[in-house]
């Protein structure tokens, strides 16, 4: 029964990457920041048992010098490491794309001004082909602030508000009820088409519900539109070799539904942990499952609310021994991120930073696999444990996994 679970918990980085300063990203530390201002705020430290039981600390320590402000483990059982990316930026395709073993060695298009962010004649193609009165927000912006500022006007309207951020990015908040969700993903699919030109990696359409800027909330049902990866990656080597990749939350988006067999949808991070449960029990052999926890991202890094995140973390720990039981004797359990969110660092963008590399097998013991020069290491170790072919990037550290 040979499977693997890759859980993506989204933006948690351990640590300011060699290359942070061309990011402006020097000293950002997810870990370490949320641990330091839990105990700020709570007075006591931020309790991580199970990740530090997986070495998460000791990895953390290795990735940074900052002080780590949470007990490690007296014995560890796993193997744990921390990576640097190669990819030319820090959002969230780039990330997983070379998690799968393909990096992003290209510069991706990005809509430079913080206002009046987007071309005219993009708009105008874009209004021309959807048939809407125009567009509100045009700028680089907080994805729930703006729904307070300009949610009323948009219900008024029929405008829909179009906003992006440092990632290349082209977002889009419309109302369930006022503006229809189908309606919002056709314009999304237009924009997708026009904005290819443009070398933008996602357009994400982000549906609210609510009857006022105090009650306007992003709904569950969020869409990326993608572009497709450079190359095959270990999910396209592992269904062609007739496997299996069961997506569960935004994984397939990202992908852009390319090498996933089946994709599952999820809103929080309890369905999302209880959905992963349920596809670990019922998978066959030969089958990756791949989560993206993406509330620790969208909900915390982003909005920067350290102590949001170091709660949610917290929660995530206190469920991980179910996951752990869960496991097969054959089974790989992968946990990861694909950049850094420090939600104490300016602005509310992703940081650059290592990510830690935390597996676990049931027998296994200690195993320092120290800093990796890629995130496509974890892809090249899956290729090796399903015995698919090699990618192009990466180094596997399946044998440390089996000594």
């Amino acid at each position: 029964m040979t499977k693997a679970v890759i859980l993506v918990l989204d933006s948690f980085g351990v640590g300011c990457a060699p290359d942070a300063e061309r990011f402006g990203d020097v000293g950002a530390n997810t870990l370490a920041s949320i641990a330091r201002e839990f105990v700020k705020v709570k007075g006591r430290q931020l309790e991580l048992p199970h990740l530090a039981g997986l070495g998460l600390i000791r990895a953390a320590r290795a990735a940074s010098d900052q002080t780590i402000l949470v007990q490690d483990a007296a014995q560890v059982a796993g193997a744990y490491g921390y990576a640097a990316e190669l990819s030319s930026g820090k959002d969230t395709p780039s990330g997983h794309w070379e998690i799968a073993g393909v990096p992003v060695l290209f510069d991706w298009g990005y809509f430079q001004q913080k206002t009046d962010s987007f071309p005219q004649e993009l708009i105008a193609k874009l209004c021309a082909e959807t048939g809407v009165p125009g567009i509100l927000g045009n700028c680089h912006a907080s994805g729930t602030e703006i729904l307070k500022q300009l949610g009323d006007e948009h219900v008024r309207t029929g405008k829909p508000i179009c906003y992006t951020s440092a990632d290349s990015v082209f977002q889009v908040a419309a109302h369930e009820e006022h503006f229809g969700l189908e309606r919002l993903l056709d314009f999304c699919q237009a924009a997708r088409r026009l904005l290819d030109e443009y070398n933008i990696g996602r357009v994400i359409a982000r549906p609210f519900l609510g009857a006022g800027p105090d009650t306007y909330a992003r709904t569950g049902n969020r869409r990326d539109y993608s572009v497709l990866p450079p190359a095959p990656t270990v999910l396209d080597k592992l269904t062609e070799a007739g496997g299996e990749v069961i997506s569960i939350g935004k994984i397939a988006d990202i992908y852009a539904h390319q090498g996933i067999s089946r994709g599952l949808k999820a809103t929080g991070l309890e369905a999302l942990i209880d959905t992963t449960l349920q596809q670990m029990q019922q998978a066959g052999s030969n089958s990756l499952i791949f989560t993206n926890l993406v509330d620790f991202d969208q909900n915390y890094g982003h909005r920067r609310d350290p102590i949001g995140y170091g709660e949610a973390l917290e929660y995530f720990d206190s469920r991980l021994p179910e996951v752990i039981e869960t496991l097969d004797d054959d089974t790989l359990l992968l946990l990861t991120a694909d950049h850094g969110c420090d939600p104490t660092w300016p602005g509310t963008e992703h940081t650059r930073e290592f990510i830690p590399v935390l597996c676990y097998r049931k027998g296994m013991a200690d195993v320092d696999l120290g800093q990796r020069n890629s995130f496509a290491d974890i892809g090249q170790t899956l290729t090796d444990f399903f015995s698919l072919e090699a990618m192009s990037y990466g180094d596997s550290f399946f044998k440390q996994l089996t000594t």
